[in-house]
């Protein structure tokens, strides 16, 4: 399974831009099932809220995958660690990573700087 950061969705909602048809082809070229955290799902429709955009019921219809206890305990670690090795994580990064690290999948993102620093997490 691919889960796909925030970055990836507004580059494939915005029609214009080249890279996320690029993106979007290395997705379907993958054969992978693909899903966003609820965590994305909010930032991407705060985003098409704030700049009245109309692509809401498509970001909906997404697989969309919660955060749960096991994630926050993950992601609590995750960015103390972080802190503790000198380097900043966000928040944000730290929950969507920490969803990907226990469902076992890959994240696809093109703030790889942001999670490349991340122990087992596996970059698409």
């Amino acid at each position: 399974m691919i889960i796909l950061d925030t970055d990836i969705l507004i580059e494939i909602f915005d029609k214009k831009s080249q890279k996320g048809e690029q993106a979007l082809e290395r997705i379907e070229q993958s054969g992978e099932d693909i899903a966003i955290t609820s965590v994305s799902l909010h930032e991407i429709l705060y985003g098409l809220y704030k700049f009245g955009k109309k692509r809401i019921s498509t970001v909906e219809k997404l697989e969309t995958i919660g955060f749960c206890k096991e994630d926050a305990i993950l992601s609590a670690h995750l960015e103390f660690d972080a802190e503790q090795k000198g380097y900043s994580l966000s928040r944000i990064d730290a929950m969507i990573a920490a969803i990907t690290l226990n469902r076992k999948a890959q994240l696809f993102t093109f703030n790889q700087k942001h999670f490349r620093s991340i122990p087992r997490l596996s970059l698409f």
